[in-house]
């Protein structure tokens, strides 16, 4: 489907708008996240390149720099968006690392259901033909639901391969949601997968998908101003980087 643009966002003016104890909380985040930043950085640092004929060593290095920091790049949003959702008073939220996808739930993804129809399965969760990581799982207290969320950057597209396996998975996970919170322990009335495409290149139609626009409705919390301030920190380093390179 058609990718939904983002609006630009001046996130420099919201920031003049919120509470001192908002800006506390942002400061509090930015620290958590520097030593993901700076171990970033220091990897993309001792980049290792082949020099290019026509790029030199100057712009042959820039490039795979900036080639592998589009890779790293997705996994700071994530831990971004986990980082900043421990601000907010209603979410319990953390990682899995290993989510079970059974054998049922590969049983109900080949019957090729409408994807709504997924939201509506619920399998018991433990075993398992596979495992994957999640990047962020959040339980919200008040409105009685889990929801796990991958974080991609979304400014580019996958191939049909690609987009097929990242939605079956999503689809599993949806169908096995609700019995990976009754097998931890938390009662929930609703679970619901999602993946963000923060940059606004929707691999997957909503309403599985998220973009950076949709992030603080969703929450009820500001989250996208803290991604910006991360992002905004992460860019400078690396242009400073490249054009202080001798």
């Amino acid at each position: 489907m058609p990718a939904r643009k983002r609006m630009p966002i001046d996130a420099s003016a919201d920031w003049t708008r919120m509470t001192n104890q908002e800006t506390s909380n942002l400061a509090s985040f930015l620290a958590r996240m520097q030593p993901t930043l700076e171990s970033a950085l220091a990897k993309l640092a001792g980049t290792k390149f082949r020099e290019d004929p026509i790029g030199g060593a100057k712009y042959s290095r820039a490039t795979s720099i900036i080639s592998s920091a589009y890779k790293r790049h997705g996994q700071i949003l994530g831990r971004a968006l986990l980082e900043r959702l421990k601000d907010c008073g209603h979410l319990n939220v953390w990682t899995e690392d290993n989510f079970k996808l059974s054998p049922a739930s590969a049983f109900e993804l080949q019957k090729a259901l409408p994807p709504e129809s997924y939201r509506r399965i619920s399998l018991p969760y433990g075993e398992q033909t596979q495992v994957i990581p999640i990047d962020l799982i959040a339980h919200d207290t008040k409105s009685r639901t889990i929801r796990s969320y991958n974080v991609k950057r979304g400014n580019g597209s996958y191939d049909a391969g690609k987009r097929r396996l990242i939605f079956s998975e999503l689809l599993r996970t949806q169908t096995l949601l609700g019995g990976y919170a009754k097998s931890i322990g938390v009662d929930v009335d609703r679970a619901e997968a999602f993946i963000v495409f923060y940059y606004g290149l929707r691999s997957i139609p909503e309403p599985y998908s998220l973009v950076a626009n949709d992030l603080d409705e969703h929450f009820q919390f500001p989250v996208f101003i803290a991604l910006e301030a991360v992002n905004r920190q992460f860019r400078d380093r690396l242009y400073a980087m490249i054009e202080n390179a001798p």
